[in-house]
């Protein structure tokens, strides 16, 4: 039997809508879609990489810029309470101090007094051998002798010729001539009078004698040693002598208390080599004048010191009772800038700029100073500044930590 062949339904199936094997085609804006969706990707990804770029730069400048800005410590100024008692350091000097010097020329024969001697005045210090000024004296006053001899007999000339104009026997210009030389050989004597007392003197200055009493301090000649007059570059210092009681103190008083300083007040004056012990004194004279330089008053405090315990050129603790408490302002030390238009300290201001402010010191107390003006209590200033510090300049402020000191 012949075999029949199976009844074809391919077509039919492939015709059949919904079929499997159905590859009609694509829409046309599928593609569009899935090219929009690959630049949405590439565009987002270029997106968030320039981000994440400019995130970096900005973190960057702003950690560089944070790295380039100092960072300072500062501490505020404090109010201490003020004193009563004023206490500032003062020179004690003699009252009167005097360099002796020659005043002619010779060699010195002895000295009578050394270092340490009390002496009263007018009395006797060294004896000097003035050999040419004895030799001058001696042949000046033998001049004199001449011109008194030569005024003698011009007077006896001049009285005869006056004489014997009485009687014509001379001419009126030979009278005249006569007295002429006569008034001359006067003046003559006069002058020769005058040279004889400045020799005179001058010789006398070959006893070297105290100007004042004192205490001699210093000698600088020996027997035989040269002696030129005068305190020029050839003239040499014999001595020196100190009026001792009472000593002068000079101190120089603030500004603040300037006001205060009055001639008659009371101070006493204290010293390291004698402790518990107070010498009363006296404000003599201030110097009506504040200086420019140190913003001070020059004040004269005179001590009594008729034991002479106090030496001249010591240096002391003068106390006064000024009866006011100004409230005092006190830095460290490690907080001023030395520049070349004076003495600043750094303020950083509520913004965190640098202002360098010009003070006025008053009192040194080791660690600290006294501020006299420039500051106040609330300001902010930086310790151990940088010399490279500049107005205006930015910078950070550190936290304190609770070990922090002022150092």
């Amino acid at each position: 039997m012949p075999v029949q062949p199976p009844p074809v339904t391919t077509q039919q199936n492939e015709m059949q809508p919904g079929g499997p094997l159905d590859l009609g085609p694509a829409p046309a804006g599928r593609g569009k879609i899935l090219v929009g969706a690959a630049l949405l990707v590439l565009i987002t990804a270029g997106a968030v990489t320039f981000l994440n770029r400019n995130t970096e730069a900005n973190a960057l400048a702003k950690e560089t810029e944070a790295v380039s800005v100092p960072t300072v410590a500062v501490v505020q100024p404090e109010a201490e309470p003020g004193n009563d008692e004023l206490v500032l350091p003062g020179n004690l000097q003699a009252f009167e101090e005097s360099p002796i010097f020659a005043r002619t020329n010779g060699y010195l024969l002895r000295w009578y007094k050394d270092i340490g001697s009390k002496i009263q005045k007018g009395e006797l210090l060294a004896a000097i051998d003035t050999p040419e000024v004895d030799q001058e004296l001696s042949q000046t006053r033998a001049s004199r002798e001449q011109i008194k001899a030569a005024l003698e007999l011009a007077k006896i000339s001049a009285d005869r010729w006056a004489n014997l104009r009485k009687s014509d026997s001379v001419s009126q210009q030979e009278a005249d001539q006569q007295a002429s030389g006569y008034q001359q050989a006067q003046a003559n004597l006069a002058a020769a009078d005058a040279n004889v007392r400045r020799l005179e003197q001058l010789e006398s200055f070959k006893n070297v004698h105290s100007p004042f009493s004192g205490v001699l301090t210093r000698r600088n000649v020996d027997a035989g040693a040269l002696i030129n007059s005068g305190a020029g570059a050839v003239g040499k210092e014999l001595f020196d002598i100190a009026r001792v009681d009472p000593l002068r103190v000079y101190v120089s008083v603030p500004q603040a208390y300037a006001p205060f300083m009055k001639a008659g007040m009371k101070a006493n004056v204290t010293l390291q080599e004698f402790p518990g012990q107070k010498f009363m004194g006296t404000v003599a004279r201030t110097a009506d004048a504040i200086d420019p330089a140190t913003r001070t008053l020059n004040t004269e405090v005179d001590v009594p010191n008729k034991n002479g315990k106090l030496l001249p050129g010591s240096f002391g603790q003068v106390h006064f009772a000024t009866g006011t408490s100004i409230p005092r302002i006190t830095i460290p030390v490690n907080a001023m800038l030395f520049r070349a238009e004076g003495t600043r300290v750094a303020v950083v201001d509520k913004d965190g700029k640098v202002h360098l402010r010009p003070i006025s010191i008053g009192r040194d107390f080791g660690a600290t100073l006294e501020i006299l003006g420039g500051l106040e209590v609330g300001d902010r200033i930086i310790i151990n500044p940088s010399d490279s510090l500049e107005e205006g300049q930015q910078v950070h402020v550190a936290k304190p930590t609770a070990g922090d000191a002022r150092s």
